[in-house]
C-alpha cells in the first residue's frame, strides 16, 4: 500500500510526519481541515472542571452526565419529564463513554467482537470542562477531555436550531503530544440506556430504511433481534449494524436510524451527514448498557485508518441526533423541521420549486437528438414545464458509446447538425430554462482524458480504480477540479445553461490509497473536497440549480443535500411502484428537494396519466414522457395536474411535514393501497394510490371535510365512514389527492 506500513507505525518509530506527505492533494486536504477546524471553534469560556453529575438542556431535551472518577460517563438523552428506563447500570470503564475512541495499539477494555466499544483511550479520557457559545440558530455547548498518556485533546460538540428537538454532533481530537498516533475509530455521537437491560427485546423498535437501485427507502420495523441485537441472557458482541462504503453513500441503507421504546414513548432518531462511508450500531456492552454508536468512516467499516501527527487536528462526519415523545411519525417531524432549518440553503429553485422536464425517463433514454427534441419542447412548454433538461447522450456521437465516453462533455455534432445551442435557444425561447446532464467525477475508459496523469484518479494497490468502464477523478487533486471548473464554466457561461443534473452511475468503495494513510481515509479527504468544490460552483453561479443524483438515490444524504437544491428520487421505470418509494422517502428528504418522476406513457389512458402526475404533485415534479405523443385526453390531464400543482400545491410545500394515514409501504406489496399526508400551517394534503386491491380505501382519523382536488373527473368519490373517509376508486391502479383547501 501506498500510504503508512502500520508494522513500522507500531514499532513506534515517530518518524512520519506531516511535512512527510507533501503532495497537492494532502495539502488540499490540510487546507479544508483548517478551514473546518476555523468555522467550528468553540470561542466560549472553558469552565474548570467538576466532577458532579450534570445536566445539559436543549430544545425538547435533556442530556444527563455523571462521573467515574474524572471521566465523563453519558447516562439518558430524554425528553423532559421522562424518566430513564429501569434497572439501568451505573457508570463504569466501558458503559457510557461520551466520545468512543480507539488508537492503533491501545488495548480495547471490552469483549467487543464486531462492536465498537471499550475504545482506548475513549474509555480513560480525562474531563477538563465544558463551554457553550451562542450561534445564529441556537447555541453549541462543547465537553473536553484529554488522555494524558497519548497527549489528545478531546472536544464533543453539540449544536441546536431554534427551538428543535435536534443537534448536531461532532467530535474532533487534536494531537497535542510528540508521536504519531493512529485513529481506528472516533464517533459522531454515542446514546445509552435506550432500554432496560434485559427488557430491550420488548421494549424497542429499531426502524432503519434499505435502500437500492429502483428500490429506495424501504422503511423496516423490527424488535432488535430480528435485526441481529440478540438477548442471550448476557451480552452480545454482535451488534445491529447499518453502514454503507464507497461513494454511493445509500446505496444498502439510508444513513438514518430510528430506535422506538414502546414502554416509555420515547423515540430517538439519527441522520449521519455524510457523502461516504458511515456506520452505526445498536447493541449493549460488557455491562448490559444498550448504545447507540453513529460515526462516520473507521477502521473496520471502510479501511479508514487515520495518523494523527503532533499538532495535527481531526473531526469526524457531523451527525444529527434527536428525542422525542411519541414514534416515527414525531421523529420524522422534527428531522423535516430540521433540514429546513439548519440543511437547506437559501436559493431561487428551494423557494420557486419550477416544474422540471428531463428528457430520459420513459423517453429518450440517453438517446437524444434535434428532431427528437424539438416536439417535446413544444409539448413541455404546452404543458407548464419551466426547466427543460437534456439529459445523458449529449455529448457522444451516433455511433459512440454515451457510458463509456463521459469526460470531455463536447457536444455532439451528428446529434445536433445544427448545433446543441439551436435546442438550448429553443428551450429559452419557448419560456423555459434549458438544462444539461453531467456526471464530473469520472472519466470514461473511451474518453481522450483517460491519458491524463494517474494523480488524477483513484488508486489502491498502485493501479487506478476502474468501475464500469469509468475512471474515478479525485477530488483533492486541484487541477481536478480546475478541469471541472471548466466544464461547468462552459455549459453556464457559453451555452447558458441553468440548470445541472449532476449524476453519479458507479461507486469507488474503498476510496483511493494514493497519498493517504488509508483508502477510507483517502476517500473521506475526496468526499471533503467535493463538498467544497460544490460550493465553489454555486458561488460562482449564484443562480444555477444543481441536482443530485446517484443512480436515482445512490446517495441520498444531507452532505449533499445541504449543498445542492435538488434530490433525485429513483430510476424505477414502473411508475405503479413509484408511491412505495417516495412515501418511504419523505422521511428522509424535504418535500421541497425531493424530486418524483411523473413519466407519461405514449400509450396510457387517463388512470396512468393522473396516477403518474399524483406520484409528483406533493413533492417536486419530474415530468418526463413522450408528451407530443399523448392522447388528447391523457396531455389535458397532465396540463391540468401542472396547473392545479402550481396554483393550489406548490406554495405549501416548502412549510409541509410528512405524515401516513395508512402507515409506511412496502414495493413488494401490489395488493394494500398507499397513501401520505402533508400537513403546512396553512393547508393539509392527502395523496391516495389504489393498487391492486379492493375499491373502497379507508383513511382512518381523516377530516370528513376533505375534498378530492385531483383529478375531479375520474369517478373517484368519499364517503365519509367510522373514524374517518373512505375514497372509492372505480378501476384498479388508480390515484387521488385530497385537500382540504378549497
Amino acid at each position: 500500500m501506498p500510504g503508512i506500513d502500520r508494522r513500522l507505525f507500531l514499532q513506534g518509530t515517530g518518524m512520519l510526519t506531516a511535512g512527510a506527505l507533501t503532495s497537492k492533494l494532502r495539502a488540499y486536504a490540510s487546507e479544508l481541515a483548517a478551514a473546518s477546524h476555523e468555522e467550528s471553534q468553540d470561542n466560549g469560556v472553558l469552565s474548570p472542571p467538576v466532577f458532579e453529575p450534570f445536566e445539559w438542556a436543549a430544545p425538547g431535551m435533556v442530556f444527563s452526565f455523571e462521573f467515574l472518577d474524572k471521566r465523563i460517563r453519558s447516562r439518558t438523552l430524554l425528553p423532559p419529564g421522562i424518566a430513564p428506563p429501569k434497572d439501568i447500570p451505573a457508570p463504569t470503564a466501558i458503559s457510557g463513554i461520551e466520545t468512543s475512541l480507539h488508537c492503533t495499539g491501545e488495548d480495547p477494555n471490552d469483549h467487543h467482537g464486531l462492536k465498537l466499544t471499550g475504545g482506548t483511550p475513549g474509555s480513560r479520557l480525562v474531563y477538563t470542562g465544558k463551554s457553550e457559545v451562542s450561534t445564529a440558530l441556537g447555541k453549541r455547548f462543547t465537553i473536553h477531555q484529554s488522555d494524558p498518556v497519548l497527549g489528545l485533546e478531546v472536544e464533543s460538540i453539540y449544536e441546536t436550531f431554534a427551538n428543535l428537538p435536534v443537534v448536531r454532533r461532532s467530535a474532533r481530537v487534536t494531537n497535542r503530544g510528540h508521536q504519531n498516533v493512529g485513529i481506528e475509530y472516533l464517533s459522531s455521537a454515542m446514546l445509552y440506556n435506550l432500554a432496560s437491560p434485559r427488557r430491550f427485546e420488548q421494549e424497542l423498535l429499531i426502524h432503519f430504511a434499505q435502500n437500492t437501485w429502483q428500490a429506495e427507502a424501504q422503511w423496516r420495523a423490527v424488535k432488535p433481534s430480528r435485526a441481529g441485537f440478540i438477548d442471550n441472557g448476557n451480552f452480545t458482541v454482535s451488534p445491529a449494524a447499518f453502514d454503507s462504503i464507497g461513494t454511493w453513500s445509500t446505496q444498502r441503507y439510508l444513513p438514518m436510524g430510528v430506535i422506538e421504546n414502546t414502554e416509555l414513548g420515547v423515540t430517538w432518531f439519527w441522520q449521519i451527514e455524510h457523502n461516504g462511508t458511515w456506520h452505526w450500531e445498536l447493541a449493549n456492552t460488557e455491562d448490559k448498557a444498550v448504545y447507540a454508536y453513529i460515526g462516520g468512516p473507521d477502521e473496520l467499516h471502510g479501511h479508514a485508518w487515520k495518523v494523527l501527527s503532533p499538532g495535527e487536528m481531526y473531526t469526524t462526519v457531523p451527525a444529527a441526533v434527536g428525542c422525542v415523545r411519541g414514534s416515527f411519525e414525531e421523529a420524522v417531524d422534527a428531522l423535516t423541521r430540521y433540514r429546513r432549518a439548519a440543511c437547506l440553503r437559501p436559493r431561487a429553485d428551494t423557494r420557486n420549486l419550477p416544474v422540471i422536464f428531463n428528457d430520459y425517463m420513459n423517453c429518450l433514454e440517453g438517446d437524444p437528438t434535434t428532431a427528437k427534441e424539438l416536439p417535446l419542447i413544444e409539448a413541455a412548454a404546452a404543458a407548464g414545464c419551466e426547466y427543460f433538461v437534456i439529459d445523458a447522450g449529449w455529448y457522444a456521437e451516433l455511433n459512440e458509446d454515451w457510458w463509456g465516453s463521459v469526460g470531455a462533455w463536447q457536444p455532439s455534432k451528428t446529434r445536433f447538425p445544427g448545433g446543441l445551442q439551436e435546442v438550448l435557444d429553443r428551450i429559452r425561447a419557448k419560456g423555459m430554462v434549458p438544462g444539461l446532464w453531467l456526471e464530473p467525477e469520472v472519466i470514461g475508459i473511451h474518453s481522450p482524458l483517460k491519458n491524463k496523469p494517474d494523480a488524477w484518479f483513484f488508486q489502491r494497490h498502485g493501479k487506478r480504480v476502474i468501475d464500469h468502464s469509468r475512471y474515478l477523478l479525485d477530488l483533492r487533486n486541484p487541477e481536478v477540479r480546475a478541469y471541472l471548473h471548466s466544464v461547468v464554466d462552459r455549459m453556464v457561461g457559453e451555452y447558458k445553461v441553468g440548470y445541472i443534473k449532476m449524476d453519479y452511475n458507479v461507486d469507488g468503495l474503498e476510496g483511493t490509497e494514493y497519498q493517504a494513510d488509508s483508502p477510507g481515509q483517502g476517500l473521506l479527504e475526496h468526499n471533503r473536497a467535493h463538498l467544497a468544490w460544490l460550493d465553489e460552483v454555486l458561488a460562482r453561479y449564484p443562480d444555477l440549480t444543481i441536482e443530485n443524483c446517484g443512480s436515482g438515490g445512490g446517495r441520498m444524504e444531507y452532505a449533499m443535500l445541504s449543498h445542492l437544491q435538488l434530490q433525485s428520487s429513483s430510476d424505477q421505470e414502473d411508475y405503479r411502484l413509484y408511491p412505495a418509494i417516495e412515501v418511504g422517502e419523505s422521511a428522509a428528504v424535504l418535500p421541497e428537494q425531493l424530486a418524483i418522476w411523473s413519466y407519461q406513457l405514449a400509450n396510457g389512458d387517463s388512470d396512468a396519466a393522473t396516477f403518474n402526475l399524483v406520484n409528483a404533485m406533493l413533492f417536486r415534479i419530474h415530468q418526463s414522457g413522450h408528451l407530443a405523443e399523448l392522447s388528447p385526453a391523457s396531455f389535458a390531464q397532465v396540463k391540468n395536474g401542472l396547473r392545479i400543482y402550481k396554483e393550489r400545491i406548490r406554495p405549501h410545500i416548502g412549510s409541509a411535514v410528512p405524515y401516513y394515514p395508512l402507515g409506511l409501504p412496502d414495493m413488494t406489496d401490489t395488493i394494500s393501497p398507499i397513501s401520505l399526508g402533508m400537513r403546512s400551517p396553512h393547508s393539509n394534503f392527502i395523496a391516495v394510490w389504489r393498487l391492486k386491491g379492493e375499491e373502497r380505501v379507508h383513511l382512518p382519523r381523516t377530516d370528513p371535510k376533505m375534498k378530492i382536488l385531483y383529478p375531479s373527473d375520474q369517478g373517484i368519490r368519499l364517503e365519509t365512514e367510522g373514524d374517518g373517509i373512505s375514497v372509492i376508486f372505480p378501476r384498479k391502479m388508480m390515484a387521488c389527492i385530497l385537500t382540504l383547501d378549497q
